[in-house]
């Protein structure tokens, strides 16, 4: 008799070794015999055949000479600290947010991890989010999103990608890209790689992009390139320059914590001021980017330093003076010329 233990035993033991997904075909043999007499290699391929017609999806990774189970399948339960369960209950309402195929990928995740979570963390997740995120959605036409699936796939492969490209002048482009990562900003997806075309790193609107194909062509990425530092000195994350400028601004009491919150920059010192005020400088790629966006604060903020930026804004506010006031004169003799008795 091979073994007195009953089958269920070695089953279960068997399951758990897979689930740590370490050990060889005789490794597991002496994983499951603990310390008594191994089953035969013979028993051993049968009780494998018994979980797999059970429906586990065990498979034998030849490139470890381990067997393990299909990525994102285990028996171990999560268990969720209360910190952990309110990320997970944020991180799906973020994916709600943002939609689109972005938002379906992190919709992926927290079912996977809700499927090894307990009942009750299930019921949470399931029941409410106590965290609103109010961010542009990403949402894409179905040229966009077969798109990004075929640049996503040449990203993952590190293979080279070919597409036509249109830009904001309506010019068509054969581009050739070896694709970094990617940059999702106000409602659109960006596509970071190096350029064959132009010998350098560009940014490429999805949307914007024709006719994709992933070529059998590999490439390396730099070993220094990391997408988040790219983006780190642009607030669209889109705007880069090998060369940065530091701007200063001062905001108001009443918008002060507000100011400091808003990040839009990785880099950027914080001086407070004795009247509550702060002044904020910030280090960027491009100093139009930050002046348009400081004018979203409208009288709150004001720009300090460098002085020909203070006349850049002044030249801006003209502008937009210029184009408030045409519209204004317009509306107002279309109302007068309305009001006028026959």
């Amino acid at each position: 008799m091979e073994r007195a233990e009953p089958k269920i035993v070695l089953l279960v033991r068997l399951l758990n070794a897979i689930d740590e997904g370490r050990y060889s075909f005789e490794e597991l043999k002496r994983r499951i015999s603990e310390g008594e007499r191994s089953p035969s290699t013979r028993s051993l391929r049968r009780y494998l055949a018994v979980l797999s017609d059970a429906g586990f999806p065990w498979f034998f990774d030849r490139s470890t000479n381990a067997y393990r189970f299909a990525e994102g399948y285990s028996l171990k339960r999560l268990d969720l600290t209360p910190s952990e369960l309110f990320g997970l209950v944020a991180l799906r309402s973020l994916g709600a947010s943002l939609g689109g195929t972005i938002g379906a990928y992190v919709d992926d995740v927290t079912e996977k991890l809700l499927g090894s979570a307990g009942r009750s963390t299930k019921e949470r997740v399931e029941a409410h989010s106590p965290v609103a995120f109010r961010l542009s959605e990403v949402r894409m036409d179905e040229q966009g999103e077969k798109a990004f699936s075929l640049l996503s796939q040449g990203e993952r492969a590190s293979r080279s990608v070919r597409f036509t490209y249109v830009d904001k002048e309506g010019r068509r482009t054969e581009r050739t890209v070896d694709p970094y990562g990617f940059i999702v900003s106000s409602g659109r997806i960006y596509l970071v790689g190096f350029d064959h075309l132009r010998s350098d790193t560009r940014v490429f609107a999805v949307d914007n992009v024709a006719k994709p194909e992933v070529l059998a062509k590999t490439f390396t990425r730099p070993r220094d390139f990391n997408v988040e530092a790219f983006a780190a000195a642009s607030i669209s994350g889109v705007l880069h320059s090998d060369r940065t400028s530091t701007v200063r601004i001062r905001f108001s009491p009443r918008v002060a914590k507000a100011a400091i919150a808003a990040r839009v920059v990785a880099h950027q010192d914080i001086e407070r001021r004795s009247d509550g005020a702060v002044e904020i400088t910030y280090r960027v790629a491009d100093v139009d980017e930050l002046l348009r966006w400081a004018l979203g604060w409208g009288a709150q903020a004001e720009v300090i330093d460098p002085l020909e930026l203070r006349g850049r804004m002044l030249d801006l506010i003209g502008a937009i003076r210029m184009l408030y006031n045409g519209k204004s004169n317009g509306h107002a003799s279309k109302l007068a010329r309305a009001t006028v008795s026959p």
